[in-house]
């Protein structure tokens, strides 16, 4: 097997658990028929230790101005991100991964922090079903529609908070094939087989 996919996933303030640690969950642990891992996971943070929205404490891998290179960048959603999106640092870290060719991917209303950064401009986008309405408003330029996974290649935006574990396996089809998508969905015995 190749190098595994390095898979970076944003943490900051009040992050909704389920945006990361769903596609965490998928990410970590999908492998090959041989197990080997398919992705490499590291969590990137505005602090050393991220509170998320329910308390959970999480230290993360590298802050943001350490981050390493990435295939992949997941920006989740969370109370912060839709209240605080104008974060310069955060849309300074999707700016420079969207240069070096990194795919940006968000779940939920981590798209707010994408539109910010200008990624979505005159694009189709979705986010969380309740934020819809106000991600048309602030960003007029985006389509906003009601899908579950909106892929246009280099940049996927995701609706809902548990739509985390969609963009993961819908990741793992594009990357690996339905065979990968199967087993990993088997695995977690869900609704997504």
């Amino acid at each position: 097997m190749n190098t595994p996919i390095s898979v970076g996933i944003l943490l900051f303030p009040d992050v909704e658990e389920l945006d990361f640690a769903g596609p965490y969950e998928v990410f970590a642990n999908a492998s090959n028929q041989q197990k080997e891992p398919y992705c490499h996971v590291t969590t990137i943070g505005l602090a050393e230790e991220i509170r998320c929205r329910g308390g959970l404490r999480v230290r993360v891998d590298a802050l943001l101005e350490e981050c390493p290179p990435l295939d992949v960048l997941i920006v989740p959603g969370g109370p912060y991100a839709h209240n605080n999106f104008h974060n310069e640092r955060i849309a300074t870290l999707i700016r420079q991964q969207r240069k070096r060719a990194t795919t940006i991917a968000s779940v939920c209303t981590g798209a707010f922090f994408l539109a910010f950064a200008g990624l979505l401009d005159h694009q189709r986008a979705t986010t969380h079903p309740s934020s819809r309405e106000r991600l048309q408003q602030d960003y007029p330029q985006i389509e906003v529609v009601a899908e579950k996974v909106v892929d246009l290649g280099s940049i996927v935006t995701t609706g809902g908070v548990s739509s985390g574990i969609d963009l993961a396996l819908h990741f793992l089809e594009r990357w690996f094939g339905a065979e990968a998508r199967q087993r990993e969905a088997r695995r977690l015995d869900g609704p997504w087989h």
